[in-house]
């Protein structure tokens, strides 16, 4: 390839100074053109595409949610120059307030905390001074999760009294006490291991303490807020006895808190033999959503959604092998649906990408557009006439390989052996330079024609010589032939004479058949006449 544009910029430069000299000013005015249009396009492209830099809150480093944050921050910096921060959180409780200080402007969150943390805020005075969330995306429902080791424990009620490891605080927490309400219990019912002994929530302790809790055995019941197939709940039925319970009563807690829905945990989705859980098993599920900053500029996050819709199946690919079982909730996600129930609304940058209509952004961006498309003309008419310089070059190349071939073809002094291989090195010169690019396809392919005309003009040539050839020894035969046929019908030599000049005729067959002077062919028809001939003769004696 290097070898290629040397060729190329050498033709260029020793073509160049012969050239007419409005083909120069041509040439040198759109450069200049070009020059000046690349530099307004990157001064545009640099005002349009400054590089921005958000931060994700998303949750807990072991859960779904952070992992799959870790993944769209690959996507997204490697496909556009935003660039992002995932923060680990305690979850979907300190992400909003992060998303209101100003502290991050993307945060992962559950449905049902979300919209209840933006009621309240939308009936306080504190609204218009935050920065409100607004929707970006649904990235996956999470399902509520509840794990106990007791056999003797088949409904939630039955948790009354007993130890719950959970942490006590964010959306996780807040989604089980609204579990419990719905079967008329309270925070006061359970024993958590996430509050002190004072009823105030232990500082760090998060699920891995709560999992630590639970595999000690010192709780009875762990609940999550997580995708089916997370990994903490595996190693709980796995490991520790664990086994899950229904949370029933679904459609009913809609009434009061419209986000959740109901879902099913599949039959054997963490153990397939004996299977875990034993039969399809009823939950309440939430989506997790993706919100945004209203502060945040729309165009900044139209592209950013447009990446996580787009680049899905490179999301996927992006959360390691470690953690399989996450890579199919990146199907799912997708634009908020009305029947989700979610009122907090899309951010206009979300809006504007799933709403999208081509012709208005080529309007809205006209004369962005009418410079690019005059740059690639200019571009385009630059190339054409470098072109044209160099097919100049080119031409004159492959003129004398065509004249080179044309004078074999009409050249009857030289061998034909010598023709042919004269005629094979001129091909071979002409792949040569084809292959350097020092001309062109439509000139080698001119050439072939040529190349096979005078192949075929050897051959006819070959073909002709062949059958004079042939012919010849046809002549040279039938003489000897004769001379037998004559010394038979010979009544003056006696036997023994006749015999002496067969074998005279013989040896000299022999001798031309050596110097081919006769063909195989010919020698064997000989050869007949000459043991007729003899027979005959012996049959007369």
């Amino acid at each position: 390839m290097t070898t290629s544009k040397n060729i190329a910029k050498s033709n260029f430069l020793s073509s160049f100074p012969n050239d007419d000299p409005l083909s120069k000013i041509v040439f040198l005015s759109l450069g200049l053109i070009s020059i000046g249009l690349v530099a307004a396009i990157i001064w545009n492209l640099i005002n349009r595409l400054t590089a921005p830099q958000l931060t994700l809150a998303a949750g807990n480093k072991t859960g779904e949610s952070y992992i799959i944050s870790e993944a769209i921050k690959e996507v997204v910096e490697r496909r556009s120059n935003i660039k992002i921060i995932v923060e680990a959180t305690d979850g979907t409780t300190r992400n909003l307030e992060m998303l209101e200080e100003g502290k991050a402007q993307l945060a992962a969150a559950q449905a049902d905390v979300a919209t209840q943390e933006m009621d309240m805020l939308a009936n306080s005075k504190a609204k218009l001074a935050n920065p409100q969330a607004k929707t970006v995306a649904v990235l996956y429902q999470d399902l509520f999760q509840l794990v106990v080791r007791d056999p003797k424990i088949e409904q939630f009620v039955q948790l009354k009294g007993k130890i719950i490891a959970i942490p006590a605080s964010g959306g996780q927490y807040n989604s089980f006490l609204k579990v419990a309400a719905h079967y008329g219990l309270s925070e006061n019912d359970f024993k958590i291991t996430g509050l002190d002994s004072s009823g105030k929530p232990i500082a760090n302790y998060d699920d891995q303490n709560a999992d630590i809790d639970f595999r000690n055995q010192r709780a009875d019941a762990v609940f999550r807020v997580r995708a089916s197939g997370n990994k903490s709940i595996f190693d709980h039925v796995k490991n520790n006895q664990g086994r899950l319970l229904p949370i029933l009563q679904g459609q009913a807690m809609k009434i009061k808190y419209p986000t959740l829905i109901t879902a099913i945990i599949p039959q054997g989705a963490y153990r397939g033999n004996p299977p875990m859980p034993t039969t399809d098993l009823p939950t309440v599920a939430v989506p997790r959503l993706l919100l945004a900053s209203d502060k945040v500029d729309a165009r900044v996050i139209q592209e950013f959604t447009r990446i996580i819709y787009e680049y899905r199946r490179e999301i996927a690919n992006a959360i390691a092998k470690d953690h399989a079982e996450i890579k199919p909730l990146i199907a799912s996600i997708n634009r908020p649906n009305t029947t989700d129930n979610i009122s907090i609304s899309l951010h206009p940058g979300a809006f504007a990408f799933y709403e999208r209509d081509k012709p208005s952004f080529i309007q809205e961006n006209a004369d962005y557009v009418a410079l690019l498309l005059t740059f690639i003309l200019l571009i385009v008419e630059w190339f054409r006439q470098f072109k044209l310089w160099i097919e100049r070059s080119r031409k004159n190349e492959a003129d004398e390989y065509l004249q080179s071939t044309l004078k074999l073809m009409n050249d009857s002094q030289t061998n034909l052996d010598d023709r042919q291989k004269q005629l094979d090195d001129t091909f071979k010169k002409a792949a040569e330079a084809l292959v350097a690019e020092k001309i062109s396809q439509e000139s080698f392919r001119t050439f072939n024609e040529a190349y096979k005309t005078t192949r075929e003009a050897i051959e006819r040539d070959r073909q002709l010589a062949q059958e004079a050839i042939e012919q010849k020894q046809r002549e040279v035969s039938a003489k000897y032939i004769k001379a037998v046929v004559k010394l038979l019908q010979d009544s003056q030599l006696n036997q023994h004479l006749i015999q002496q000049e067969l074998d005279k005729i013989l040896a000299q067959v022999a001798n031309d058949l050596v110097r081919e002077n006769i063909s195989q062919e010919s020698f064997r028809t000989f050869v007949d006449a000459y043991k007729t001939t003899r027979d005959k003769i012996v049959n007369k004696s």
